[in-house]
């Protein structure tokens, strides 16, 4: 069996992959991810009823900070030039479906990104709808942030320098 080599540890050491070489290119990623709750819940989101606020309008702004923080809070990852970021919401019966679009022009991917601001946006709803959440224990028994995963990831050539 091959041992699978990886290209932020050398010599049993992390370190950040040097990008200096690599192409100046326009990227995005598209991710996505779902929170459970329960169905009163998503219609008091629906209808801007919640006492905490705008838990759509809190969540957007969130999962942009979050895209702009994300080489914080991932030891890895570069910073990088975001040159927009798009944050949508489908509210269903029971759930909450979050996409973030982060797009960028330079030497490396912005899937990080894009997983970072669908995360924090999830979370940024759960926080603002957790009373409504909460069980007779204080409990969450049926909320769930589940299936955080990258839609599209695209790196295109810049033609005209």
């Amino acid at each position: 069996m091959l041992m699978q080599e990886f290209s932020h540890i050398k010599d049993d050491r992390a370190y950040m992959v040097d990008i200096s070489n690599k192409d100046t290119v326009v990227r995005y990623a598209t991710a996505s991810g779902k929170i459970k709750l329960h169905g009163e819940t998503a219609e008091k989101i629906r209808s801007g009823s919640v006492e905490k606020g705008n838990v759509l309008a809190t969540a957007r702004t969130a999962a942009i900070l979050a895209v702009k923080r994300t080489p914080d809070l991932i030891p890895m990852c570069h910073q990088i030039p975001i040159t927009s970021v798009d944050v949508e919401f489908e509210i269903g019966e029971g759930d909450v479906t979050a996409n973030v679009e982060v797009r960028s022009v330079g030497r490396t991917g912005v899937e990080m990104e894009a997983l970072t601001g669908v995360s924090v946006a999830l979370l940024t709803v759960w926080d603002m709808v957790k009373s409504a959440e909460k069980d007779n224990t204080g409990n969450y028994p049926s909320t769930a942030i589940e299936n955080i995963h990258v839609v599209r990831k695209v790196k295109e050539i810049i033609t005209n320098q």
